[in-house]
């Protein structure tokens, strides 16, 4: 019969072990390589397929696309920078169900974001989703929903999160040193050259039906297909929607914002009529508790007065005015004897934000970027679009996330979804 003392030295050899044993199962784990799925792999779901591979320590293990030639282009890219060629779908949900996967990349047109991004967080899969979050309001609140009843990490794409200038700016303005910010504008013109939007048959590699999905269905053409689609309404949702809205969530970022009260919208199709469906030219007034902030594009044209800010967020302080892009950022001081100063950083912001992503998948901890403050600069300039498809002055309640005494501007929080899909908002 074992002593007591001897069972005691006995149990503990083994509950140390079983402990040394779980510490290596744990740094086998800390140490594999992550198994991730890029869903749409076009353009941008590349670039971010290759972000992960340079950021270290996966394996796109699988792809989904609709569009085959997409897929095996892909694929081939792929196999030459990992030496692995990844499995291949075109429906999202057959990827979904591949093991082992760690988790997806969602690198889709905005309509399709809501039900994959859903369709992960059931199956257990952590998520990176491209920005917007969604297409409309009430997809974004049942993706912010889902993501609390998980504990699955979310990173969405608003890389510029990541830029050294950007956080400059923001510790500078922290700081005090420009005074109080009382206006901010934020603006990206460029030549938009859209392509040929006469409606013809889709190319034989892309399943047109299920590339709008539940958006409605529209005429195929070259200016709605692969990456053109950002400056059509009812997928993309316009040049502030797709690109605009990196400068809108910096600004809330930089001032501390949460959401507008007030937004009133102005513009039209001036020089791209019949070649477009969202404006070419836009100006938006966005009210905050804090500060106004106003937003405008401009998407044709010959050449910019100052290209150096053509692209770029200005905040207007009582000691200073402040510019900052991606790179750059300049301090011009009140005063006419004072010198503005200009400061250059480097950095890939894309990289870092993937980066950021796969280490908060094997940390367990939420990344810096969380779901719902994503929905929260998604939701600014989709209501920015309402004010402008309506017509209207909107007013945002944020208690409530409605639009009071404006039928026509409610109407447009939530977008039917084409059957047989099903919209995720009950409410």
């Amino acid at each position: 019969m074992m002593r007591a003392n001897n069972r005691r030295e006995f149990l503990g050899t083994i509950a140390a072990g079983a402990m040394a044993l779980g510490g290596i199962s744990r740094a086998a784990d800390a140490e594999r390589n992550l198994q991730l799925g890029v869903i749409g792999v076009g353009w941008y779901g590349m670039v971010d397929a290759r972000a992960a591979l340079k950021a270290g320590g996966c394996e796109i293990a699988a792809i989904c696309d609709v569009d085959s030639e997409h897929l095996s282009k892909s694929a081939e890219a792929l196999e030459k920078l990992q030496g692995k060629r990844p499995r291949q779908f075109k429906r999202y949900e057959e990827l979904l169900d591949v093991k082992p996967l760690d988790a997806v990349i969602i690198a889709t047109p905005p309509q399709w974001h809501a039900l994959q991004f859903l369709a992960a967080l059931e199956r257990g899969l952590d998520v990176y989703c491209e920005k917007p979050i969604s297409y409309d309001v009430r997809e974004g609140r049942a993706m912010v929903e889902a993501a609390k009843r998980s504990d699955r990490v979310v990173q969405v794409g608003f890389q510029r999160r990541q830029s050294k200038a950007f956080r400059a700016v923001r510790e500078f303005v922290a700081s005090g040193q420009a005074g109080r910010i009382l206006q901010a504008e934020a603006q990206i013109h460029y030549n938009a050259s859209p392509k040929d939007p006469s409606p013809k048959d889709p190319p034989p590699s892309l399943d047109w039906e299920l590339w709008c999905g539940p958006a409605p269905k529209i005429p195929y053409s070259e200016q709605v297909g692969h990456f053109n689609w950002r400056l059509e309404r009812t997928t993309g949702h316009g040049h502030l929607v797709d690109w605009g809205i990196h400068l809108i969530d910096a600004c809330r970022v930089i001032l501390g914002l949460s959401m507008p009260k007030q937004i009133n919208a102005a513009g039209g199709l001036y020089a791209l009529k019949d070649k477009i469906t969202t404006p070419d030219t836009l100006t938006v007034h966005f009210e905050f508790d804090q500060l106004p902030l106003v937003w405008r594009h401009r998407i044709w044209g010959a050449e910019e007065f100052d290209p150096a800010v053509s692209n770029g967020i200005f905040l207007y302080g009582e000691k200073a005015t402040v510019f900052v892009t991606d790179s750059r950022w300049v301090v011009i001081p009140r005063g006419k004897s004072k010198e503005r100063q200009e400061f250059k950083v480097e950095g890939d912001a894309g990289l870092e934000h993937m980066a950021e992503f796969l280490a908060a998948v094997r940390s367990r901890k939420q990344p810096s970027c969380t779901i719902d403050d994503a929905y929260r600069s998604t939701a600014t300039v989709q209501l920015a679009m309402i004010a402008y498809e309506s017509n209207s002055v909107v007013h945002w309640d944020a208690a409530t996330e409605q639009i009071p005494n404006n039928p026509a501007a409610a109407a447009l929080l939530k977008r039917e979804y084409r059957a047989p899909w099903v919209h995720p908002f009950r409410g």
